[in-house]
């Protein structure tokens, strides 16, 4: 009986995965092999035009540009996420209420609408060059907004909380007698982090570098937004080919290019960590 109830709940499960996950996934890998017509959409064909169009210098760039601003985003949060993840998960648990309620709460308000206030802050006549011009530390104001720094500052932010929590996570559940007895032995404090705490955070480091680098190689709203249209993401070419260009078979293609250099994220993930269970983290 407790089997038969086990299949009723799971049957659910397995028709949202089939029909919401991998459906489109394959029919997405089918349409990658299809043949463009222009202004009728595309014949099912078989083809690797879609393909070989990626070895254009154009889209090799587009790739790299997006690969670059990705490993970028993921240094810098791996800079400002692992310290405030670990000190975060070293106080008290009155302390640790808080500063959850403080990461959580940009995500109660639209990603957009949050980048729009960085419009604000980073524009000539915005927040920023005024304080920096107040101050005496510029003497024009900085042409920050829609251009790559912008870019990089909305990644950084939108992807930040991410690996905040994924090392919080990790930080919260370490054995600390390990690191007492690693002191005891006669290690410094830097040797005994580098040694113990490092490497018992790292599932978590890793599980926020994955959470950071994937999503930043398709975030192409952030670059449309802060790089006005100047910071060409594969992300915004896939848009570009499904809207104005009308070729969704190499739109398709570039999707799945885009969705196989993740599959390979996680494969090193896998590799270094010894798990796939990133949910676990959290």
């Amino acid at each position: 009986m407790k089997k038969e109830r086990w299949w009723l709940c799971a049957v659910p499960l397995y028709v949202f995965t089939l029909v919401f996950v991998l459906g489109p996934v394959l029919y997405m890998v089918a349409v990658s092999f299809a043949q463009n017509e222009a202004g009728t959409g595309f014949r099912w064909a078989f083809t690797l035009d879609n393909f070989a169009k990626m070895r254009d210098p154009v889209y090799i760039r587009c790739f790299r540009e997006s690969f670059r601003l990705a490993l970028a985003t993921t240094a810098l949060n791996v800079l400002i996420g692992y310290p405030f993840g670990y000190c975060m998960g070293r106080l008290s648990e009155k302390g640790k209420r808080i500063v959850m309620f403080l990461v959580m709460v940009p995500f109660w308000t639209s990603s957009l609408i949050r980048l729009y206030g960085w419009i604000i802050l980073l524009q000539a006549k915005g927040t920023l060059n005024k304080l920096l011009l107040a101050l005496g530390l510029i003497d024009e104001p900085l042409k920050i907004l829609y251009s790559y720094p912008a870019v990089l500052i909305g990644m950084v932010y939108a992807l930040l909380p991410f690996m905040i929590l994924a090392v919080y996570t990790s930080v919260e559940k370490m054995d600390w007698t390990l690191v007492e007895a690693a002191r005891d032995l006669g290690a410094s404090r830097a040797r005994a982090f580098l040694t113990v705490t490092l490497r018992l955070t790292l599932p978590g480091l890793m599980s926020g570098v994955i959470l950071t680098f994937v999503p930043s190689m398709g975030l192409f709203f952030i670059a449309d937004i802060l790089g006005g249209n100047k910071i060409v993401l594969v992300g915004s070419l896939i848009q570009d080919q499904m809207t104005r260009g009308g070729n969704q078979p190499f739109a398709a293609a570039l999707a799945l290019m885009l969705a196989a250099m993740t599959t390979l994220m996680l494969w090193l993930y896998r590799r270094l960590t010894g798990t796939s269970e990133l949910e676990g983290m959290f």
